[in-house]
């Protein structure tokens, strides 16, 4: 299983980034998607997730302002981010279940500051 991250980079606050992960080595077509976040000093925590089916559910703090979408031809999940703040700014992965195993991307940095 390889996840692929891309997308992140230097933002100003109110600013938006789009993050990919381009998965291969699963049917990606049953999985549910994860993206998850880990700011400096803090613990990693769910950002949001899809499901096979693209029944979405996110963290209460980006509720509103991010959108994670699926291109199943494209084996590939996307975090749309919008209104990017300063408490954004994060080390961004793509995670998948498989078989009660945790896959990782390799992690994207998102960085919001003026």
């Amino acid at each position: 299983v390889q996840l692929q991250a891309s997308g992140g980079g230097l933002v100003q606050p109110g600013g938006s980034l789009r993050l990919s992960c381009k998965a291969s080595g699963i049917n990606f077509t049953i999985m549910t998607m994860r993206w998850y976040r880990q700011a400096p000093g803090k613990q990693r925590e769910l950002v949001a997730m899809i499901t096979s089916g693209g029944t979405t559910n996110y963290a209460d703090s980006v509720k509103g302002h991010f959108t994670i979408s699926r291109d199943n031809a494209r084996r590939t999940v996307f975090l749309q981010m919008n209104s990017l703040q300063p408490e954004d700014t994060a080390v961004y992965y793509c995670n998948v279940d498989r078989l009660g195993i945790d896959f990782w991307g390799q992690g994207t940095l998102v960085t919001v500051s003026s």
